[in-house]
């Protein structure tokens, strides 16, 4: 089993910064793509930034410019700096990750349980 554990949520001020970490755990042989999502009230999950095994990134639109995404391979886990918070960045944020595990053959979607952040304005 693996589990993907997010810290670093909390109430910002706009204009203001934080630094997200999502840490995986488990049974982990290699994880390729990691990623950051997030869901505002009554809005449907959308993908923030992801970053592949070997660092591509890609951001959505609304977010270029402010944040970043970077990943640690060898300790399992992915970063998201924001910048320049927005009240509209207001969201849960959860983190994915497509893990191998060993003697598997196939790779599996594993999703952290959200971390909340919240801008005020």
């Amino acid at each position: 089993q693996v589990q993907l554990v997010e810290s670093g949520g909390g109430l910002v001020q706009a204009g203001g910064s934080l630094r997200l970490s999502c840490a995986a755990s488990g049974s982990i042989f290699s994880i390729n793509a990691m990623g950051w999502y997030r869901q505002a009230p009554g809005k449907q999950r959308e993908l923030v930034a992801a970053i592949t095994s070997g660092g591509s990134t890609n951001y959505a639109d609304s977010v270029k410019g402010r944040f970043t995404i970077s990943r640690d391979n060898a300790k399992n886990t992915v970063y998201l700096q924001i910048d320049s918070l927005k009240p509209e960045d207001t969201a849960v944020y959860y983190c994915n990750a497509d893990v191998w595990t060993p003697g598997s053959h196939y790779v599996v979607n594993y999703w952290g349980q959200g971390t909340q952040v919240t801008v005020s304005s």
